[in-house]
């Protein structure tokens, strides 16, 4: 079993919520755990797909949540179709062995596998499909009601929402145990997307020393309720493992709190790099841009896409020299301040320079700003360079580069504490668990 909880932090799973995680606690006992080194970019579609596929961002030519269109300057949702690598179940089903898949991301619409397969976050809703095969929907739907893929999450409007997430944790889990029982399968991973969506509401409630942090507010116990149920499922999950049964528990990435927001298109347009053609504020609009002054613009998120208008790439591209523009953009970011003059470590890096291969749309440059305490925001028209958050929604997190790995069970040996994990070792890990050999072209090693 590959159980996985996105987001989650070593800081919170092993150590502040350790007491209402007993059973995460004893399996990291009998077995190893680690902090689990996520992808550049920690983002969950790319990390989950890297996890299990021995592939980096760059060869998978996934980015983040979006993807660029060729020929536009727009972005549209990954999905499922967008992974055209084999990933843990493929390789085992040559091997002859079953899988039951369920919610990982990107698994919408969803595909056929080698076993069963439940689609992921990115499903529109319970009535869209979300099942191979597909007749697994209807009977799922009498045992558990409508399929739950997500939960909206308005960190300024969270009434309800906690309640929300512990129904569709719950169903998440009884699925996956259903599908335990009745097929059998001999790898069975489930994907919960719940405490991403706890921590993107709630953490200035569940951390202290968050900025926006309220000793007065009426959620300060939502974190410790949220885990202590996520130990539940797992727990319960645990117990139908026997003995010839490994278990892992894993994260993609982890949670930090977002300490403040940097306007990188805002910067762009005093460096003379962006110009609009008109007044604009909110999100940048590509038809509010002049491409013909235009030489470089950015998509914000957990990190800053950063693309230059390239001529013979762009449909209005200007710049010719791309290798040294890019270079003095990346110095002049990498320079870049926080709002008293205070030193940054900013990471920006090209593709080339992280990745085995560069496919898909990729940006010119990934901008982290601050070790990811500060979120590059895209927005334009405050004439500000700053803001405290987000100011598309009152989030409270922003992702981290340590997530969690913990494993115990049939052929694990109980190593304790494991240095140097990459997220990459975890579909390693698993391949060498069922006796099947790696693809030689696979990243990571076994930690078993």
């Amino acid at each position: 079993m590959l159980l996985g909880l996105d987001c989650v932090p070593p800081a919170l799973a092993f150590e502040r919520y350790a007491h209402v995680m007993p059973n995460l606690t004893q399996l990291r006992a009998r077995g190893s755990f680690a902090r689990l080194r996520s992808t550049t970019p920690p983002i969950t579609v790319p990390a989950w797909t890297a996890m299990i596929s021995g592939r980096d961002p760059g060869e998978l030519g996934l980015y983040g949540f979006r993807k660029r269109v060729p020929g536009s300057y727009a972005l549209a949702l990954a999905d499922s179709g967008d992974v055209r690598v084999d990933r843990v179940w493929d390789v085992l089903g040559r091997a002859g062995l079953r899988s039951s898949v369920i919610a990982v991301p990107p698994s919408s619409p969803p595909f056929a596998v080698p076993g069963e397969l439940v689609s992921c976050f990115l499903t529109p809703d319970a009535d869209a499909p979300h099942t191979y095969p597909a007749p697994l929907a209807g009977s799922l739907r009498m045992r558990f009601g409508p399929y739950i893929p997500d939960v909206e999450v308005r960190a300024a409007q969270r009434e309800g929402l906690e309640e929300a997430l512990g129904a569709m944790t719950r169903q998440h889990f009884a699925i996956a145990r259903q599908l335990w029982r009745e097929r059998e399968p001999d790898f069975l991973m489930l994907v919960e997307i719940g405490p991403d969506r706890l921590h993107h509401a709630f953490y200035a409630d569940m951390e202290p020393t968050h900025p926006l942090h309220d000793p007065r507010s009426p959620y300060l116990g939502v974190g410790e309720r949220y885990y202590a149920l996520l130990d539940d499922e797992l727990g319960a999950m645990i117990a139908l493992a026997d003995d010839d049964t490994a278990i892992l528990v894993a994260s993609d990435h982890g949670a930090r709190p977002l300490l403040g927001a940097f306007r990188i298109n805002e910067w762009l347009q005093r460096e003379g790099l962006l110009t609009l053609k008109s007044e604009q504020r909110g999100a940048l609009k590509s038809e509010h841009v002049d491409w013909s002054r235009t030489k470089a613009w950015a998509e914000g998120g957990y990190y800053a896409r950063v693309f230059c208008n390239l001529r013979g790439r762009e449909p209005h591209g200007v710049v010719d020299d791309l290798g040294a523009f890019v270079e003095r953009l990346r110095a002049d970011l990498r320079k870049v301040r926080g709002p008293h003059g205070e030193a940054w470590n900013n990471r920006v890096e090209t593709p080339a320079s992280l990745y085995r291969a560069v496919r898909g749309f990729a940006p010119d440059l990934i901008a982290i700003f601050d070790d990811l305490n500060v979120r590059p925001i895209a927005t334009v028209g405050t004439g500000e360079l700053y803001a405290v958050r987000d100011d598309r929604d009152a989030d409270a997190c922003n992702h981290d580069m340590h997530g969690i790995l913990a494993l115990a069970g049939a052929g694990v040996r109980a190593q304790g504490m494991l240095d140097d994990c990459e997220i990459q070792d975890v579909g390693a890990t698993i391949l060498s668990l069922l006796d099947v050999p790696k693809p030689e072209d696979w990243l990571g090693r076994s930690r078993a």
